[in-house]
């Protein structure tokens, strides 16, 4: 097998998805992440149809994250004081299957660190590729060499950034913030959630991890900001200017932020590019091709595209020119088309007027008894089936 060594830069979704496949067809992965440990917060993910599951079934972690599903039921909408003004259906957000972002990082972490080495606490620097590699520097370990190096760091990449160029060149920002953290759940809510929604802003709370907890989740329209992405008080406080007095939890819920142990707060972006790799470098997941953290793709979309890239990877022996155009040939529409989920959605999150919110909550009150009603949830499943899966195992073994 060419290119046995293969750096991975991120431990959240894509990476360990990806090192799992790639020990699998024979390669030796190495994952470095920022973070000193796995981040246990975030918020829930959904796994939406047979490309999806398909996948979870093939590594064999299905039933691992069946057992952490969320369960959560229909969401709803309630005005300042907690009355209810409308309720959405769990399977127009919720998919087949819905986890909490951590859980689904512990299990794939659980699954690969027996055969993969994991870098915690530090960060790849720069890149040095020749015609036999790849020289990688790092903030903290020394210089390494990797046959071949992959960028699953998310939508604020830094593998992009050192291969390809600067985020401004990539990153679309929809006009959206969002900030989550792990709260009690004070609520008393049962498997559900409660959202509350003024002009450009909401904030939500749902219920999670059988009931035991809760987590806080807050949007707000805003073009982008000159933030630094880890001043978490500077973050707090421009999420304290946006929400405080807006009603509802929204007091309670900012003083609970202070205390938080996993507290995130971001943009809502999209990922564009013409090309997905570069030399001996390629790009999967958030990193390549981001739907949004509002489109309910992320994921399941980044859990493909590590099964194809590995998979492609072991069809050609690790001949990366091949595997990396093949790569990017399976995978162009299936991204695009989940992408499309994403668009128009911040726009809904967070209708910018009074009358505007008005109105959207008026609609959802309604939604459940028009006849369109389930229209969004057939259209996120067909754009998560809209690809054929090869079974690269079959293929690497001819």
């Amino acid at each position: 097998m060419k290119n046995n060594s293969v750096l991975i830069s991120g431990a959240s979704v894509a990476g360990p998805a990806l090192a799992h496949w790639l020990h699998r067809h024979g390669f030796a992965p190495t994952i470095v992440e920022r973070a000193p440990a796995l981040r246990d917060g975030g918020y829930a993910v959904d796994f939406r149809g047979e490309a999806h599951l398909s996948v979870l079934r093939r590594m064999g972690i299905l039933a691992d994250l069946e057992r952490v599903r969320t369960g959560t039921g229909s969401m709803s909408y309630v005005d300042s004081t907690g009355k209810p003004v409308a309720e959405l259906p769990a399977d127009l957000f919720a998919g087949d299957l819905e986890v909490l972002r951590g859980d689904l990082s512990r299990i794939l972490h659980d699954a690969t660190e027996q055969h993969t080495e994991y870098l915690f606490g530090d960060s790849v620097t720069s890149l040095h590729e020749d015609a036999d590699g790849v020289t990688v520097t790092f903030e903290r370990a020394a210089p390494r060499r990797f046959d071949l190096v992959i960028g699953a760091d998310g939508l604020h990449s830094t593998t992009r950034r050192l291969a390809f160029g600067p985020e401004k060149r990539y990153v679309r920002h929809l006009g959206v913030y969002c900030a989550i953290f792990t709260t009690d759940n004070h609520l008393g809510l049962d498997h559900t959630g409660h959202a509350h929604r003024t002009a450009g802003r909401l904030a939500a709370m749902y219920s999670a991890r059988d009931n035991t907890e809760a987590k806080a989740v807050f949007y707000f329209g805003s073009p982008l900001l000159d933030l630094d992405r880890r001043d978490v008080p500077r973050q707090q406080a421009v999420l304290a200017e946006h929400f405080a007095g807006s009603g509802w939890q929204s007091d309670r819920l900012l003083e609970d932020m202070r205390h938080a142990t996993d507290f995130y707060f971001d943009s809502v972006g999209q990922v564009h590019m013409d090309s997905w790799t570069r030399g001996r470098v390629a790009l999967p997941g958030d990193a390549a091709y981001c739907p949004s953290s509002l489109s309910g793709m992320g994921s399941g979309l980044a859990l493909v595209g590590a099964y194809v890239l590995a998979g492609e990877l072991a069809a050609a022996r690790g001949d990366h020119r091949v595997a990396f155009a093949r790569y990017e040939r399976e995978m162009r529409a299936y991204a695009e088309g989940c992408q499309k989920m994403g668009d128009g959605v911040a726009r809904l999150m967070v209708p910018g007027s009074r009358v505007a919110a008005s109105l959207l909550n008026r609609y959802y009150k309604v939604m459940p008894y028009l006849p369109g009603k389930n229209m969004a949830a057939k259209i996120a499943r067909k754009a998560a089936e809209n690809i054929t899966l090869r079974d690269y195992e079959t293929v690497a073994a001819r």
